[in-house]
């Protein structure tokens, strides 16, 4: 037998108390029997682990539920206020900002309009820094800044947070990641992890860590707002592709004779879905018109409106009946307002799922959010918060007090 060296013995202290804190975090309170079980530890290191977690504050022990027989077992639980991040939700005619505390917990959270026409990059990262110091203005004093997280609706590289298009909002190879960071320096003085993703990427992790597929492993989240995309989690792992563009499902062309897309090709799925293709189809087609209204519209008794809806149902569900087909999702989440939408449409999105292949349609639910509207604002968080749940004591370290920055 080979004998462990200091060096061997340090990072599997350091990879057993990272698997500890993630537990925490993504799954709640926990007894120190329950940790011994889901890590294989014994319980004197479990022992060990909690303490050292414990004694940098990122957890506490509280007492357990009453009621059971004996003492209630001490439950560990992360503490929400320790650590935090600022989360970002940028879509194309709304900004919205929160502050996560460790575990998920959603400490402030603002909403902030603003014009498709004038939301440049510039305009972009102005408004991040200012929403960044209203976020971290509601933190503990006592709290370590860990992370920035930002979804973007768009085609983003996951290594440099480059966005290399964003059709809706007009941007095109936009050093996204690049600019916040040197923003972030500017006005700080320090930069905490940064992390910019595709918007339905961070969807997909967050419903797969906190959501409706908390128990799948093979789940497709679509995100619903001026365009449509799409983010997967295959066998229990993001499926970003090959330069991290994958996902891209509202340009999967369905109506070779549709009207043309503003990526340049004809008849992209959200050309038909989207929510601007809804309202031209509702005769209500102007920027400040929402999703919502078509759907006020079609109950007052509004035909066109209720028509529009109804060819939303059938070309949502030939889109859903292609991604069953490709990647055999256990659930298929729709975000944005295609929450909205599904329960008016479901029938006919049942009805044209029913045409995939039978092994397939028959392991796959179709649902909305358990996370409502904030599914992509909670991914930004959970990417946000992936150097500390990979390394709590170094990060915890380096990280300045969220009020002091």
């Amino acid at each position: 037998m080979v004998p462990r060296t200091a060096a061997t013995q340090d990072d599997l202290r350091r990879h057993n108390r990272a698997r500890l804190l993630r537990r925490l975090h993504e799954g709640g309170p926990a007894s120190r029997s329950d940790l011994v079980a889901y890590s294989g530890l014994n319980r004197s290191t479990v022992g060990v682990l909690v303490s050292e977690l414990a004694e940098v504050g990122l957890v506490r022990e509280v007492a357990g539920t009453a009621g059971q027989v004996g003492r209630p077992s001490l439950m560990v639980q992360p503490a929400a206020e320790s650590a935090v991040v600022v989360a970002f939700d940028l879509r194309v005619e709304l900004t919205v900002v929160a502050l996560v505390g460790l575990g998920g917990t959603v400490l402030w959270r603002k909403e902030q309009r603003h014009k498709r026409a004038s939301y440049t990059p510039e305009a972009a990262v102005r408004s991040i820094i200012a929403l960044t110091g209203q976020a971290l203005a509601h933190a503990s004093p006592t709290a370590s800044w860990v992370g920035l997280g930002v979804g973007v609706p768009g085609t983003v590289d996951h290594l440099d947070g480059r966005v290399r298009l964003a059709p809706n909002l007009g941007w095109v190879d936009v050093p996204l990641g690049e600019r916040i960071r040197e923003a972030v320096i500017a006005k700080y003085g320090f930069a905490p992890t940064i992390a910019v993703s595709n918007d339905a990427d961070l969807g997909a992790v967050s419903e797969h860590v906190r959501g409706v597929g908390a128990h799948n492993r093979n789940l497709i989240y679509l995100s619903g707002e001026v365009g449509v995309g799409g983010g997967l989690i295959i066998d229990g792992r993001p499926m970003s592709g090959a330069g991290g563009y994958g996902g891209e499902v509202g340009h999967m062309v369905v109506n070779p004779d549709g009207v043309v897309c503003r990526c340049g090709a004809r008849g992209c799925w959200e050309t038909e879905i989207g929510r601007d293709a809804i309202t031209r189809a509702a005769g209500m087609g102007d920027d400040q018109c929402e999703v919502a209204d078509v759907i006020a519209a079609a109950s007052a008794g509004n035909r066109r409106a209720q028509a529009a809806i109804e060819s939303v149902g059938e070309w949502l569900g030939i889109g859903l009946a292609n991604l069953v087909n490709l990647f055999n999702p256990e659930v298929i989440v729709l975000g944005g307002h295609l929450r909205l939408l599904f329960p008016l449409v479901s029938g006919t999105v049942y009805r044209r799922v029913h045409y995939a292949l039978p092994a397939v349609r028959e392991q796959v639910r179709v649902e909305v959010p358990a996370l409502n509207g904030d599914s992509t604002l909670l991914g930004a968080a959970e990417t946000a918060f992936e150097d500390l749940l990979s390394d709590p004591l170094d990060v915890l370290a380096r990280a300045p007090h969220a009020v002091a920055s």
